[in-house]
């Protein structure tokens, strides 16, 4: 089966031929950072435009059509924009804090990466705590907002980044049961172990009901984890201005702007690993014939079709729902999502150690 595989094999072997061990590992580093950096610059410019189009057409518009064919280079006529734009710095700032506080975005979203399995036998970090490293790094994301908000001296900076830390804090936890829910199931937390648990069905159609309750969890809190609407109370226009990064302009501004979309691809890429498979096709049992037919579709396709069809699903909730009041917010995780998520954890440990999903 064609995967990226073969490509960072070959790529490999190059390598190994002609330099020492240590060159070699060395390269592929750089190689690996380079090409996450690229990835990074080319969601921003696919995701912008795919918002833009998605609110056009939830909204019956047309959206962006007026820069190149279609509109399609309106996302690199934006970049440019920020690119030649000043950077500024309020006075009475936190210099130091106001502008490590993008950087701190960004490098997050890069860890992030690591395990994230891209296609078949193509990962940076197979490592074994795989999720539980997810989960820790993440946390570290409300760092560089509450930093931003208090280096700023702003009170609408200040107030978006406490409204944004509560925010992030609290949704944590149904997202991290959610997902350990599935890890029950499998009893690993290894990236690729989960995957390869899902040879013969995803996760979502064999752990019955509580594993449709854990998915349908799982998506409104990574919503509420990285700010979107109808959680954006850190960003509330109407209310804030811009929330957290109101004083931010240029490339700082672009840092903030482009991590969270990064952001949203690396929870929906978790998302479609954990309960839709991730690479692995859909399979069906023992239909050998059906699974053989969906072999052939490149894992990198199943990969990525999954992971936007999730981000569809987002940009979906923001055009569609209204923005929450913070008392509202708080009250759906703390009286609703948690104490729903800690039931349907215990009986999808209830259906794992009686062996009754398929």
């Amino acid at each position: 089966m064609w995967s990226l595989s073969k490509i960072a094999s070959s790529i490999h072997e190059w390598l190994s031929s002609t330099f020492n061990p240590t060159i070699t590992q060395v390269i592929e580093m750089v190689i690996a950072g380079v090409s996450i950096i690229g990835l990074f610059a080319v969601l921003g410019l696919v995701l912008v435009l795919m918002e833009r189009r998605v609110a056009a057409w939830i909204q019956i518009r047309l959206g962006p059509n007026r820069v190149g064919p279609l509109g399609l280079l309106q996302s690199m006529a934006d970049t440019v924009k920020l690119l030649v734009k000043e950077g500024l710095t309020p006075n009475g700032a936190d210099k130091f804090l106001f502008n490590l506080a993008p950087f701190i975005a960004m490098i997050v979203a890069m860890l992030l990466m690591a395990p994230i399995a891209f296609a078949k036998d193509f990962q940076l970090w197979d490592l074994n705590i795989g999720v539980l490293y997810v989960s820790a790094v993440s946390s570290i994301m409300v760092i560089s907002i509450l930093m931003a908000g208090w280096s700023s001296n702003n009170k609408y900076s200040l107030m978006g980044a406490m409204r944004s830390g509560a925010q992030i804090v609290s949704y944590e936890l149904s997202a991290g049961l959610a997902i350990l829910s599935i890890v029950v199931l499998t009893g690993s937390l290894q990236v690729s172990t989960i995957i390869q648990s899902q040879a013969d069905g995803w996760w979502i159609f064999k752990g019955h009901i509580p594993a449709i309750v854990s998915f349908v969890i799982f998506m409104i809190a990574v919503t509420a984890e990285t700010n979107r609407a109808p959680f954006d109370l850190a960003e509330a226009e109407s209310e804030l201005t811009a929330g957290f990064h109101t004083e931010y302009s240029g490339m700082k501004f672009a840092l903030f702007f482009l991590s969270e979309y990064v952001n949203v691809f690396i929870v929906c890429a978790i998302g479609a690993t954990i309960f839709l498979g991730g690479w692995m096709p859909f399979h069906i049992g023992h239909w050998e014939s059906f699974n053989h037919i969906m072999d052939y579709i490149p894992s990198s396709i199943w990969f990525f079709g999954k992971t936007f069809m999730l981000i569809f699903l987002i940009m979906w909730f923001r055009w569609t729902f209204p923005r929450l009041r913070i008392d509202q917010l708080l009250n759906l995780e703390w009286k609703y999502l948690l104490p729903i998520s800690m039931l349907n954890l215990l009986i999808m440990t209830a259906i794992a150690i009686l062996g009754w999903h398929f």
